[in-house]
């Protein structure tokens, strides 16, 4: 299988909602993409795209958010959301989108990403329990699967805080 992964395109827009929507088996995250490419904060770099014969089969959105602390604010980048179409699940193709959108995040010059992820999955890639740097999610979350990754070594020193989503998260 050839898979291309790519930086979106507008002609990929309407297939990217659709792909959300069949891998999740309902509209929030399909839905949540919309409300934030509206936002000054989008940039279409980093949300990336699988496509096996032109076709577009994955999506992958890595999304600015930040660490909230007593000393400040610190960007930081969200992965999600992440979807493949169930027919092309569990053939790696999710693992490379998320290598390609780790890369397209450090080319963007991104120190960390955080995510509510799978713990079998996500520490493949690197990611370790947000704790480990004192960041903790808004909400109720297992410490095992909120979870964050250092593009750049020690980015996360002493940026122990809460991590703020921005409201079209929170309305999905």
């Amino acid at each position: 299988m050839n898979i291309h992964i790519n930086s979106e395109t507008d002609k990929d827009l309407p297939r990217i909602t659709e792909i959300h929507d069949l891998a999740f088996g309902q509209k929030d995250e399909g839905l949540l993409v919309q409300r934030l490419r509206q936002t000054d904060a989008y940039n279409p770099k980093l949300s990336l795209v699988a496509k096996v014969d032109g076709t577009v089969i994955g999506h992958i959105l890595f999304y600015p958010v930040v660490i909230e602390s007593e000393i400040g604010l610190h960007q930081t980048l969200a992965l999600a959301p992440m979807a493949v179409i169930p027919d092309y699940q569990n053939k790696g193709i999710g693992s490379r989108m998320v290598s390609d959108g780790l890369q397209a995040a450090r080319s963007q010059g991104y120190g960390s990403v955080i995510v509510v992820g799978h713990p079998d999955y996500y520490p493949r890639f690197g990611f370790q329990p947000a704790s480990k740097w004192g960041i903790k999610a808004p909400f109720e979350v297992p410490d095992d699967a909120f979870l964050a990754l250092e593009l750049i070594p020690n980015e996360l020193e002493n940026r122990h805080g809460i991590v703020k989503y921005p409201p079209e998260f929170v309305d999905a």
